[in-house]
């Protein structure tokens, strides 16, 4: 039975209460919503100290902070944005127009609409986080997104120009330097200077998430979002020091990111225990990643791999890898996961950074009921439908008027008769009583 080599002492982020956070959000995007853009200035100036006579960037502007930008650094946006955009072209191709002929002359189909307008919420504050505006807005213009408003917050007072590069690059229709709830409620609600978007996707802090869920149903929202996850599946053929760099690469995501060994070695376990012990003073991400390893980490070890597949599939953590003998079997496996990273040659870090896959994905045990943002996130698929043969049409009217009697709906009923009436010869009292009134007028 499998038992913990290292727990986690304190509650998960789940569990803890959002009740100040819920309060300070829903104030602020109700005065966005009554004030418009004078709220939203007076917030940025708050808590970003930011505010300039528009927030949104002007072509020259940008162009010049894409021309400040080191030529390694635009060259490697283009890169991973390549890579992006060829995964959600491939997700976009296998997604195609439905239309069958289900009884003579019944054509029933679907096609897929995108979204009129999106919003990408692009996190930043103490770094520029580039990838988020490939994941956001590269896959919302691969699925035929015309309009797409970028929001970032300055970071430390300044315009960060790699993640506006980035969102240029990736195809921003309106780029904003405006960060936190105030950014996602202009997004949902509009105000003089943006018109509001139908749809908001992005990571974001405690608070962005806390706004995405408050206007959820006004707007459309990718995902409900808590701390980066990372849970590591291993059996004894795993490399101790690779498992540990990898758990504390996700570590430093924030001090309530959960980093989870689960394995069928003890051994294993315990050299990786003290490798983190021993690589963690000399990160210059510490102060994130240390407290998430001491109050978020675990090491799990189980009997056998049954088990282990068991455990970590009960977990439906947002980023498994897995590093066993034969790391495909998870695939089979499992079903409850955000992405599967298979083997040694691949982590976490490279479906963040650089592979091509979406890192926007479930967290908090929603794995179990949703993947992560794709290409179809952004379409609506909308069925229609048609009857060209009155045959059909006047039997397809008799069963509706059987079967919406059933539920006592005589409207949908006659709707039904009507066309049982019209193109099959059926009788019914009720159109005979209204036809002959008619006929005596």
């Amino acid at each position: 039975m499998a038992f913990q080599l290292k727990s986690a002492p304190t509650s998960s982020f789940a569990d803890r209460s959002q009740d100040e956070v819920s309060t300070r959000v829903r104030t602020i995007i109700d005065e966005i919503r009554s004030e418009g853009t004078a709220a939203v200035q007076r917030y940025s100036e708050r808590f970003d100290s930011w505010t300039p006579e528009r927030f949104q960037l002007d072509q020259e502007t940008i162009d010049g902070l894409i021309a400040s930008l080191p030529e390694q650094v635009v060259e490697d946006i283009a890169f991973v944005q390549s890579q992006v955009r060829r995964f959600a072209q491939a997700q976009r191709d296998s997604m195609q127009d439905v239309e069958i002929e289900t009884l003579p002359g019944v054509t029933l189909g679907h096609h897929h609409i995108p979204i009129d307008a999106v919003g990408a919420y692009i996190p930043g504050g103490r770094y520029p986080l580039t990838a988020s505006a490939h994941m956001t807005i590269v896959t919302a213009k691969v699925a035929g997104v015309p309009r797409v408003v970028a929001c970032t917050p300055p970071i430390r007072g300044e315009i960060p120009a790699a993640t506006v590069a980035a969102m240029h690059m990736a195809g921003a229709d309106e780029i904003y330097i405006l960060g936190g709830v105030q950014a996602v409620a202009s997004m949902a609600v509009g105000t003089e200077d943006m018109d509001r978007v139908n749809l908001i996707a992005g990571p974001g802090n405690a608070y962005v998430a806390e706004a995405k869920r408050q206007l959820f149903g006004e707007v459309g929202i990718d995902l409900f979002a808590g701390p980066t996850e990372i849970l590591i599946v291993a059996d004894e053929t795993a490399d101790p020091f690779t498992v540990a760099v990898d758990l504390l690469s996700q570590a430093e995501h924030g001090p309530d990111s959960p980093a989870v060994l689960a394995t069928t070695s003890e051994e294993l376990g315990r050299e990786v225990e003290a490798l983190v012990d021993k690589i963690l003073p000399g990160m210059q991400t510490k102060d994130f990643a240390g407290p998430a390893w001491r109050d978020h980490g675990r090491i799990v070890i189980c009997d056998d791999m049954d088990e282990l597949w068991e455990v970590a599939d009960a977990m439906a953590f947002e980023h498994v890898q897995v590093f066993t003998a034969e790391p495909r079997e998870a695939i089979e496996r499992m079903s409850n996961y955000g992405a599967l990273f298979l083997g040694e040659e691949t982590c976490v870090s490279y479906g963040d950074k650089v592979i091509g896959t979406n890192h926007v994905l479930p967290t908090l045990g929603a794995a179990r009921y949703t993947g992560g943002l794709w290409v179809g996130k952004f379409l609506k698929t909308a069925t229609y439908q048609s009857i060209s043969n009155p045959e059909s049409s006047a039997e397809l009217g008799r069963v509706c008027g059987r079967a919406a009697r059933v539920e006592l709906f005589e409207g949908h009923a006659r709707s039904g008769d009507v066309r049982a009436w019209r193109h099959g010869g059926e009788k019914f009292d009720w159109i005979e009583q209204v036809v002959n009134a008619e006929a005596r007028t």
